[in-house]
């Protein structure tokens, strides 16, 4: 009992291996975008939305079109929690100009787990977006590390869906 037990575990692990070892690529794997000011893209909403971070270290909220054009912010709501989840900061957004803007800095560091979430109007279904906001500059393309569209790192992990 104990061989065949062992045996059919053997013979599932192999598959398992093999299976792994037969990675192809006939899907696509999600690519990032860059929005008009070198941030990160969240193509989840219409219109889109640029989330950028400022020297200022404020986010940035722009809308743009399906051309990447920049299109001014109509009722869309945006709050964003970013950093320690034991004492997370909550960033809300007012209106300027033709984008949003955090009312705080984001705080010191790097590589802050970070939920952008997004709804049309006031009491809307809410789209979230989750990602590290990682500030270091791309080695590769000209874009911070959150917005890096060059895939240099891809390693092939398949992490979970998004969002």
């Amino acid at each position: 009992m104990k061989t065949k037990l062992l045996s059919t575990l053997a013979a599932l692990a192999l598959a398992c291996t093999l299976n792994a070892a037969e990675h192809k690529h006939d899907h696509d794997h999600e690519k990032i975008k860059a929005g008009p000011s070198g941030g990160r893209l969240i193509t989840e909403v219409e219109p889109h939305a640029e989330f950028f971070v400022n020297k200022e270290n404020k986010v940035e909220i722009r809308f743009v079109d399906d051309d990447n054009k920049i299109v001014p912010p109509g009722s869309q709501v945006v709050t964003v929690t970013l950093g320690d989840r034991s004492a997370p900061t909550k960033l809300a957004f007012t209106q300027d100009g033709n984008k949003l803007i955090s009312d705080k800095a984001i705080p010191s560091g790097n590589d802050h787990p970070t939920v952008v979430q997004i709804r049309a109007k006031e009491g809307a279904k809410p789209v979230n977006e989750k990602f590290n906001l990682n500030l270091e500059q791309c080695p590769t393309c000209k874009n911070k590390e959150y917005a890096c569209t060059c895939e240099h790192g891809h390693d092939h992990a398949h992490e979970e869906k998004k969002k």
